[in-house]
This record gives structure tokens, sequence and C-alpha cells, in this order.
């Protein structure tokens, strides 16, 4: 839940880096508390009303952690427009978002990750 409440309080924040449990568990909590509001939408009779509505609350967290993650693999933050592709644009966009960051600082900061110990 923390994971999730992080990319919240990072509101619109699309510089910087974010490794990819932080974007993954936020895309899990999200699915989540996707299904609870349409069933509680769907509970109380106003199945288009709640669900827009956090779909709206949470779209520029979901970019801007997306946008990190994406920093973090050294792509732009643009390579998100992978997805508005037909049929593959998807499939390309999740294989970025799956791939291991960089290790060592890039052009969008330093890594995410904490440092390993030797």
């Amino acid at each position: 839940m923390n994971w999730y409440l992080e990319v919240l309080k990072k509101y619109v924040v699309f510089s910087g880096r974010a490794r990819r449990k932080e974007h993954w568990m936020f895309f899990l909590f999200n699915i989540i508390a996707v299904i609870i509001v349409a069933t509680v939408d769907l509970a109380l009779g106003t199945f288009p009303l709640l669900y827009p509505i956090y779909f709206l609350a949470v779209l520029l967290p979901h970019l801007g952690v997306t946008v990190r993650r994406l920093h973090d693999t050294g792509r732009s933050g643009w390579s998100v427009l992978f997805g508005l592709i037909p049929l593959v644009g998807g499939i390309i966009l999740i294989v970025f978002l799956a791939t291991e960051g960089e290790q060592h600082q890039n052009a969008y900061g330093p890594s995410p990750k904490p440092a390993v110990a030797y």
C-alpha cells in the first residue's frame, strides 16, 4: 500500500526515476482499487459515475510513474506514446516498463535502487 501512496504523493512529478517495483505495485493496487470502485458503483446503481471520477483522479499519477519508470530505463518519457500504436504498441510499452533500470546515474538522475553492499 505504501507504493500506491508514494506515487499519489508525487501526483504530477514527471522528472526523476522510478523502480520497477514502484511502478508495478502501483499498477497492482490501482487494478484492485478499480475493481472495488466499480463494484461499489454497481452496488449503488450509479455505475457510470464513480469509476470515471476515480480514473481521472489517478490518470496523472499513473502517467507520472510510467514516465519516471521509462526514465529509469534510459528512455524519454515520450516513449509512453508507443502505447498508442495499435496491436503492438502496448506490448512494446510493457517490455520497456519491465526492463531493468540502468544501475548508474543517467540523464534523468541517480538510480532509485539502493546501492548493493559488498
